[in-house]
């Protein structure tokens, strides 16, 4: 179960640049707003409100510039919301005017107009000291005049990008003329330069004419690109209870070595992924010090490092599973993690079998540089789920390494004490298990908990020896699955699952049962019974040596936080150490999901499509996150 905690040149194409406001959701959980309106709270606070009635009207004939125009139009997205007096009303209108121009700009349209009215009065004709009528709506009118799309003419790089192609970025005569072109254009020669270890690398000027007589934008670009140079010193603001020298290692920016924007870009998705700040920065300085190295700068801000929450899932076949933990970030100062923790589940299905477990887990980054990590924990437990009845002590230890930001290779040493019963083993059987663990992840999702595109791979690979039986075994095991969207706002998302395993060396009955492959519940097959799809003797799940599954689904973003995914799975468990693929266990069924700043809530309702003797008829599940 996861369990998240819910915490300087004026030119033309400046106002190109400008950020457009939205409206945020409000009910607060947790600090978090999850629906309703920051709006309401704020509209009280109004000194003097006045509220205005909005005529906009692009009047374009291009329907998709008249939908980026009302897009960008911030009186039409808060034109509910009152504002504060005459003044208020009238400095929301000019900048509405600069806004919509923007829009324009972007789109190309450089000799666009926009007209404001208020009252029947233009815009610029209304004195700043104006006081209008507000027995009722102060009446605007919004008309647009789109002016027609220029071409780029004449393209010139100057100073040090002369070498480059302007054709390279995107910049040729007769093409897309549009501000957001030529802006990205810069932002790509400028990160071109700074690749090649050039910290200092800027747009030292720009002109930009348009011509409206032939209906061209002649941009001349002069770009100065700095030497190349190493890190030097990395300061470090903002820490309290970090010790800050540990913060300037864990960023991994030595001096002496090479200037990177990568390097800079993973230094602060590392420190973030510490857990302990809040928010980071990580940002060169302006000039080079003495030695000819760009010193660094690291701004921070801590976040609590004790804490204390709760989890739960629900599922009708499995009953319903508790989970208290306390933590803390920052143990000994280096953003070393403890972690107590006790869950209890299977409540509801039967009381005199609910399996409870209560760990103890250490943390500590940077054991082996900056990218690496050093894990341990102490579980011990009982478990009674349909195939097996288990007691157990569990202790690991190992380190975790991210080769790139998308590679993790992992490694442990575990040690497990456990007595299981299950229906080919009904004598209690004890085992001391030794395994080393190591697990290959390759991650290419654009997020982690509501994937939109991208893709996860992950082997696994589990040598296991027994101490007291002399059984010895090699489990493996590997996944991948991807994610498309069919839009661009990602509102229709096609996910897909594969995953298989097996096990070699020993016989079925000599594997403990609980190392076992089995299928069927809310994180496999949905609609079936936790391990309820594979061999059975006596009406018990046996498990096997290997097994295959697949899913697919179809997330569907229906408002801005609901969604529904209509799902099918399919799974098989085969008692040799290849799938057989001789009974394979179909599920279908749909899913909700509700939009949380910390995933998507989830609950999803399976059947099974092939039911046998002793199948629920349905499944229910919930939890936080995606199925997969």
């Amino acid at each position: 179960m996861k369990v998240v905690r819910i915490v300087v040149c004026v030119s033309l194409l400046q106002l190109a640049a400008g950020a457009f406001a939205r409206p945020a959701a409000a009910f607060e959980l947790f600090g978090f707003k999850l629906w309703g309106s920051d709006e309401e709270e704020d509209d009280a606070t109004i000194v003097n409100p006045i509220r205005y009635e909005l005529t906009f009207e692009p009047a374009t004939g291009d329907r998709a510039l008249d939908d980026a125009l009302k897009s960008a139009s911030l009186m039409l997205a808060e034109k509910e919301r009152p504002v504060s007096g005459s003044l208020g009303l009238l400095t929301k209108a000019r900048n509405e005017r600069e806004l919509l121009v923007a829009a324009l700009y972007g789109e190309a349209r450089y000799d666009g107009v926009v007209n404001i009215t208020i009252e029947g009065v233009p815009l610029d004709d209304i004195p700043i000291d104006a006081v209008f009528d507000t027995s009722r709506p102060v009446p605007v009118v919004i008309r647009v005049d789109p002016g027609e799309v220029f071409r780029l003419g004449n393209v010139a790089l100057r100073g040090d990008a002369a070498h480059l192609a302007p054709a390279r970025y995107g910049l040729l005569p007769g093409g897309d003329a549009g501000s957001d072109v030529i802006l990205k254009a810069e932002t790509d020669i400028v990160t071109a330069l700074k690749e090649e270890g050039r910290p200092l690398a800027r747009i030292a000027g720009r002109e930009v004419v348009a011509d409206h007589a032939t209906r061209t934008l002649d941009v001349t670009l002069n770009v100065s690109a700095g030497p190349v140079a190493p890190y030097g010193r990395t300061s470090v603001e903002g820490t309290e209870a970090v010790d800050s020298d540990f913060v300037a290692y864990m960023t991994g920016l030595p001096p002496g070595r090479t200037y990177s924007p990568k390097e800079i870009e993973e230094a602060r998705e590392r420190l973030l992924a510490l857990e302990v700040f809040s928010s980071v920065s990580v940002r060169e300085a302006e000039a080079l010090d003495a030695n000819g190295a760009i010193p660094m700068n690291v701004k921070v801000s801590e976040r609590k490092h004790r804490y204390l929450g709760a989890g739960a899932t629900f599922s009708s076949t499995e009953g319903i599973g508790l989970e208290g933990y306390w933590g803390h970030r920052n143990l000994f100062g280096r953003a070393e993690k403890l972690r107590i923790q006790g869950s209890i589940s299977r409540i509801g299905s039967d009381l005199k079998r609910l399996s409870y477990n209560a760990g103890i887990m250490f943390e500590k980054p940077g054991v082996l540089g900056p990218a690496s990590k050093f894990t341990s924990s102490l579980k011990g437990g009982v478990e009674f789920p349909d195939a097996y009845e288990k007691r157990f002590v569990d202790a690991r230890a190992g380190i975790s390494y991210d080769i790139t930001r998308r590679q993790t290779l992992s490694g442990e040493v575990r040690v497990e004490w456990s007595r299981v019963t299950d229906i080919l083993n009904p004598v209690p059987k004890s085992h001391l298990l030794v395994s080393i663990p190591v697990q290959y992840v390759f991650d290419a999702r654009d997020n982690r908990l509501d994937p939109k595109n991208g893709y996860r791979l992950l082997a696994y690979g589990e040598p296991t020896y027994d101490a007291l039986t002399g059984a010895a075994f090699f489990k493996a095991r590997g996944e991948a699955s991807a994610y498309k969207a069919f839009d661009s706002d990602g509102r229709f998302v096609l996910a897909g699952r594969l995953a298989a395993g097996s096990i070699i060396g020993s016989s079925l009955a000599d594997i403990p049962a609980d190392r076992r492959f089995y299928a069927g519940g809310g994180g496999s097959v949905r609609g079936y019974a936790y391990q309820g799809i594979g061999p059975h003797v006596g009406g018990k799940p046996t498990g096997g040596k290997s097994y295959a599954e697949a899913s697919v689904e179809m997330r569907i973003q229906v408002t801005d936080t609901i969604g529904i995914v209509p799902f099918l799975d399919a799974g098989t468990v085969s008692t040799g150490s290849v799938p057989d693929f001789s009974d394979i266990r179909l599920g279908a069924g749909l899913g909700l999901r509700y939009k949380t700043p910390f995933g998507p809530l989830r609950i999803d309702a399976g059947v099974p499509l092939d039911r046998r003797p002793g199948d629920p008829s349905f499944g229910i599940y919930a939890g936080i996150g995606q199925a997969f």
